[in-house]
């Protein structure tokens, strides 16, 4: 058999972007969420628990002004933007952030499988604990999945994935379709934080409704 170039094409199922979160955005955002921590009535009133799935020790909402002057507004606007017009070969004109928050998550905690509101979200880390725990059992050829987050679509067959497994990484930001469900994975044997932060977004309607 004769050697060819050959291109193995996977474009079946939904985008999802991967980016890095600028190290300055990562530190304010990181500076805010301490401060907030320390502030009980502050804690209180950003609460944002009742809203979410997660069965964690923490999740509070960034106010309007906090997403502006930290960067993180003008980061997730820029990134998300030029995603989807590669996607969609067109221009997105209305982008309208509709919330965004942010997971205090420990040992032994979770966040059961979800999707969000909205036309787009996204998650990614600010915080991962140097230890995220190892198998119970002896498991040579299983990956340890502790601490992760795991996107999930369709069904596994021959040929095809219905999950993706990432390893939460300080930085590393992910964008995919609202309708995406997701998970994340308890982790052990470290007292440090798991920190992540999410987002939700509408963009043009007529962009989204791919049935016109």
């Amino acid at each position: 058999m004769q050697n060819k170039k050959f291109k193995i094409i996977k474009k079946f199922g939904p985008s999802v972007l991967k980016v890095k979160i600028p190290s300055s955005v990562i530190k304010k955002l990181n500076k805010h969420i301490d401060e907030v921590v320390k502030n009980k009535s502050k804690s209180n009133r950003l609460n944002y628990g009742e809203n979410l799935v997660g069965d964690v020790t923490q999740e509070f909402k960034l106010e309007k002004q906090i997403m502006k002057s930290t960067g993180w507004e003008k980061f997730i606007k820029l990134s998300a933007k030029k995603w989807l017009e590669i996607e969609t070969d067109k221009k997105i004109k209305k982008f309208n952030i509709i919330n965004s928050w942010v997971v205090r998550q420990f040992k032994n905690e979770y966040n059961p499988t979800h999707w969000h509101g909205g036309h787009i979200a996204g998650a990614g880390f600010l915080k991962v604990p140097r230890n995220l725990g190892k198998h119970v059992q002896q498991k040579r050829n299983k990956e340890y999945r502790g601490g992760n987050l795991q996107l999930i679509h369709g069904s596994r067959m021959f040929l095809s994935h219905s999950t993706l497994n990432i390893k939460p990484v300080v930085g590393d930001f992910y964008f995919f379709p609202n309708y995406l469900m997701h998970s994340v994975f308890p982790f052990k044997n470290s007292l440090e934080e798991r920190r992540s932060i999410s987002f939700n977004a509408k963009i043009d309607q007529d962009i989204y409704n791919v049935y016109g």
